[in-house]
């Protein structure tokens, strides 16, 4: 089958986002607003949970929020003055019902809701040894490892058990989590996925990204910093450092893609550190061409910089079709070659004849370029040559994006030169990792302690990966047995003796 969304495809995956409203009434439809801001960040499933003061409620589905949570029915259910939501791209754990969060469990102090951005490195080690000791999980959610060691914590209170949980986790996380008493939001010590911090009226919230404030009316007020643990209780809110002082390295592709253009980031406009991006990709990599083209959609405000910078005019060459589902071709139609057709296509006129640089903002597996240049040649461009606005992808991401296996990386296989022929482009640049630290308002990115987490370009990962170890470490061992000849003992021989 060929999906109508051959260019989506071949694009890193958000994975998730996160919204919730500590003190207001219609909490839960302020959370389904807010998620449909976040609608970006993950479309395969949806879920609200709310609390009234005694009992929680939940509704979850698979889908996008529309036609999920826009009908009375379900939205009279969800009662409460305080709700935390969340839309999903799974990273851990298969796309099903059990797996869509919040997640949520009745523990020794009462009901309690989790939402997470992110992902946990050790997690499977972490559910081995909770399963040895006799927890028995409901998903195969890397967040529910969360529940467990919170239920499992000697510690006393209930914040102190919640510290003692995240103290044992690795990787990547944001959360929003309802307890009986109020909501309890916090980043991961490294602040890798983004959290932010808003007000309405005396209601708290919490995003994962500012352009969600902006759809229920709220001030945004700050980030959630690094390691630091917030909770709202009775109409207060009270900052915790459990993790002591820690160097932030928030994940730098948020700026070049994740994000909506709409939204601050770190305190920078995404639009704006977009065009710098592209600005400076037209400095690094200058090319005579008669226009500049953004790959819709991520690519354009990139292409503006790159043209700005450039001098060389800003046009639409590709036209995207909003009004596309995700409908299926099947092999025997004869027609799947117009697949890509039906979300994208050419802007014949104005590109025939033409030399067009084409703007992105990544290259994954490669497929989609090939597509695009493709598409641009059968328009008449009598030259295509891409830029790219970001560094090669050369290794996969750990930290909640659902980045292909590194053999399936195109920038890992082969030098930027045979991903240009492989693309069938006539000439292809990236951005430096250094020009995009530029962009985004670094002097440089130094080695010894950078400034963003960018270990999808340069293998610099900044927590363990304890599964990945332990993962590659019995591959390892698998494949010595297997090269490894077992002698046959003749045991009935040596009985027999």
């Amino acid at each position: 089958m060929l999906t109508t969304h051959p260019f989506d495809d071949d694009k890193l995956r958000e994975e998730c986002g996160i919204f919730g409203v500590a003190g207001a009434e219609d909490a839960a439809a302020m959370v389904a607003l807010g998620l449909h801001a976040l609608q970006h960040r993950g479309q395969e499933a949806a879920g609200i949970t709310c609390r009234d003061g005694r009992e929680f409620y939940s509704h979850r589905a698979l889908g996008p929020v529309a036609g999920n949570f826009d009908s009375r029915e379900v939205m009279d259910r969800l009662v409460g003055d305080y709700a935390c939501g969340h839309v999903r791209y799974s990273t851990t754990g298969a796309g099903t019902l059990r797996n869509i969060q919040p997640l949520e469990a009745e523990l020794a102090s009462g009901g309690f809701a989790i939402a997470h951005n992110g992902n946990i490195s050790n997690a499977q080690k972490l559910r081995n040894e909770l399963v040895q000791n006799g927890s028995i999980f409901q998903s195969t959610s890397d967040t529910e490892v969360i529940i467990h060691l919170l239920a499992t914590s000697k510690y006393r209170t209930f914040l102190d058990k919640y510290i003692d949980a995240l103290r044992r986790v690795e990787g990547a996380y944001s959360l929003i989590c309802l307890t009986p008493d109020g909501m309890i939001a916090c980043r991961d010590p490294l602040g890798i996925r983004p959290l932010v911090i808003g007000k309405v009226g005396d209601a708290y919230i919490f995003a994962s990204e500012t352009v969600a404030l902006d759809l229920v009316g709220a001030q945004y007020v700050r980030s959630v910093e690094a390691g630091e643990l917030v909770v709202v209780s009775n109409g207060e809110m009270r900052s915790h450092r459990p993790f002591g002082e820690t160097s932030a390295r928030p994940c730098i592709f948020e700026h070049v893609y994740f994000s909506r253009p709409d939204s601050i980031v770190d305190g920078s406009s995404v639009y704006s550190v977009r065009k710098a991006i592209g600005a400076q990709l037209a400095i690094e990599n200058p090319v005579d061409a008669d226009y500049v083209i953004p790959v819709p959609d991520s690519g354009t405000p990139a292409a503006i910089g790159y043209a700005e910078q450039s001098g060389i005019p800003f046009e639409l060459g590709i036209i995207r079709s909003h009004y596309v589902g995700r409908t299926f071709i099947q092999p025997g139609d004869g027609v799947r070659h117009l697949g890509v057709k039906l979300k994208h296509n050419a802007n014949r006129p104005l590109v025939n004849g033409k030399k067009i640089v084409l703007i992105d903002d990544s290259i994954v597996r490669g497929t989609t370029s090939l597509k695009i240049v493709q598409m641009m040649r059968e328009a008449g461009a009598a030259e295509v040559h891409m830029r790219i606005a970001s560094p090669p992808t050369m290794h996969s991401c750990f930290y909640g994006v659902n980045t292909p296996k590194r053999e399936k990386l195109l920038a890992a296989l082969k030098s930027v030169d045979q991903m240009c022929e492989y693309i069938q482009a006539d000439s292809l640049s990236f951005i430096s990792i250094g020009g995009l630290y530029r962009a985004v308002g670094e002097n440089m990115r130094n080695d010894a302690k950078p400034q963003y987490c960018d270990a999808c370009f340069t293998g610099d990962y900044p927590t363990h990966l304890t599964d990945q170890e332990d993962q590659r470490a019995s591959d390892q061992l698998s494949l010595l047995n297997e090269k490894t000849p077992v002698k046959e003992t003749p045991i009935l021989a040596e009985q027999a003796g």
